[in-house]
């Protein structure tokens, strides 16, 4: 593993540990885990809001990170990669625990820039609110049925169809930058459209 010249100190460190725990020295694992748990943690537990779920999320981002040391490139800080193990790791474990998207007016941002859009239904739901809720989500395909095709395409694959943005790149046969950029794009005009009608969802 060579470069890591432009990293700051601190990674520095961090890239020194990587290659000693790649050759075998288990206190470099230890450091590692050391330096990052806390701030890991405390990540999962804002994500999920669960204590236990978060404790076994973090070990999970480790234990995922540590089985691809040799994957990791110094091109970039190994917290920075850590990290986006981690939140993609939760967000995966928030996929499956089935939390379904119903509406887009509401959501809450990850570490990862990503906005998580959250099931606002429950088993409490009368009859009345369960036809405005149905409303909403009708409204809301309208909406995004009046995207442009690429965007329309994007917002179904993420929201609807609950696709990482890895799978939505690998499906769709274009760069992981471009789909994160593009998804981005078709927020903002998703939040233009409900801010005009605000009245009616």
């Amino acid at each position: 593993m060579v470069g890591g010249e432009h990293l700051s100190d601190k990674a520095q460190h961090d890239l020194a540990l990587v290659k000693a725990a790649i050759d075998g020295k288990q206190s470099a694992y230890a450091e590692l885990m050391d330096r990052y748990r806390e701030s890991i943690y405390y990540m999962m537990l804002k994500m999920v809001k669960n204590q236990d779920d978060a404790d076994d999320l973090t070990i999970e981002a480790f234990g995922k990170a540590f089985n691809r040391l040799e994957q990791y490139s110094p091109s970039f800080a190994f917290s920075t990669w850590l990290f986006k193990i981690a939140s993609n790791n939760c967000i995966d474990f928030i996929r499956k625990k089935r939390i379904k998207i119903t509406s887009m007016d509401t959501g809450r941002m990850t570490d990862d820039g990503d906005v998580i859009f959250f099931d606002a239904k429950s088993t409490t739901l009368d009859p009345e609110e369960i036809i405005i809720q149905n409303q909403k989500i009708k409204l809301m395909r309208d909406l995004v049925s009046k995207l442009k095709p690429r965007y329309k395409e994007l917002i179904e694959k993420r929201y609807f169809e609950e696709l990482s943005y890895e799978e939505i790149a690998e499906e769709l046969n274009i760069p992981l930058g471009t789909v994160k950029a593009q998804l981005f794009r078709a927020r903002e005009f998703l939040a233009n459209m409900i801010e005009k009608t605000k009245g009616t969802i």
